[in-house]
Order: C-alpha cells, then structure tokens, then sequence
C-alpha cells in the first residue's frame, strides 16, 4: 500500500532532514523540488538541499505543477519526497493571476494524492502560528496555507510535526 506522509512544522524545524531520513529507508528515490532559483539566496539554499541529500535521487524540478510531476515520477520509483508545498504555492501565486488557475493546480494536485503511485513524504510549512500579517495579500497566502495543509493531512496516512528537530507524531504511525 502506498503511504502519503505530511512533515510540517517552523523553518528550520528539521523537515527536509526527517524526510530524508524517512526515504532512506527506500531503494528508489525521487525528489520534486518546487523551489525556483529566482535570487541568489534562494539558488544557495537550493544547492545546500541537493549536497544534502545526496546523488541517490532521480530529481524532478517543478514550480507548478506537482499533479504532473508525480504523473511523470519514473516507474518502479519507491518513494518521492516533495519540498516543499509552501514554496510551490507561492509559485503559484507569482505565476497565475487567476485564482482559478490556481485553484485548478491545488485541486488537480489533492486528486494525485488519492492513489499516488509510491509512496509521498511531503514538506510544507505551519504558517499560521506566528503573529497575524499587516498586509492582505500575506494574510491571504497565510490563509490558503493553512487551508491547504488541512486538507494535504486529511487524505495523508501519517502527519508527523517537527520542532527542534523533534518529531512530534499528529496522526498514523512512524515507522522507526
């Protein structure tokens, strides 16, 4: 049976490690990076993820559409890690206008997720436990986050939250 496991939690909190860690455990292993290099930070903090997890992953890079890319994984792939959903949807918010667009991505990207065809460790981050933002469009951001978060770990098999590099098990069962 195919497992969709949600790791979320702050910045910095361990995610990606624990993901990581959590495909290690697989012999084939994808990775659906959604980050786009668009500064120079961003393009470091990219070239830290893929030191850190090494040449043992089949990488996939895409900032929009992740129905597609999980479409696309190769055959035979065990486990993908996708990191991370708050990143993709700020993409989304950058690159369509349209609330329908991105609507359309958001619903085509929760189907993928009712038969996936490996196992999904997914990364994203709780935004809603900080001050509430002065501007509306961060608001709104914060909002569809949030939203999307709920409904990514209504149909996950297992929601593990990190702090402090600690996993905080939410929901299923962590395999150890």
């Amino acid at each position: 049976m195919k497992r969709v496991i949600l790791l979320t939690g702050g910045a910095r909190s361990g995610k990606s490690r624990k993901a990581l860690e959590i495909a290690s455990a697989y012999d084939r292993k994808a990775f659906i990076a959604t980050a786009e290099p668009l500064d120079s930070e961003m393009e470091a903090r990219i070239a830290a993820h893929r030191r850190e997890r090494g040449e043992g992953f089949t990488t996939l890079e895409e900032s929009t559409d992740l129905a597609g890319a999980i479409a696309s994984l190769p055959t035979g792939t065990d486990v993908a890690i996708i990191d991370c959903l708050t990143v993709w949807l700020g993409n989304l918010l950058y690159h369509f206008q349209n609330e329908e667009d991105r609507l359309r991505c958001i619903e085509e990207f929760l189907d993928s997720l009712k038969s996936p065809p490996c196992n999904l460790v997914i990364v994203t981050n709780e935004v809603g436990m900080g001050i509430v933002p002065l501007e509306r469009s961060t608001r709104e951001y914060r909002d569809l986050a949030g939203g999307l978060n709920q409904k990514v770990a209504a149909v996950s098999d297992t929601v593990i939250f990190m702090a402090c590099g600690l996993p905080l098990l939410l929901k299923g069962e962590m395999d150890e």
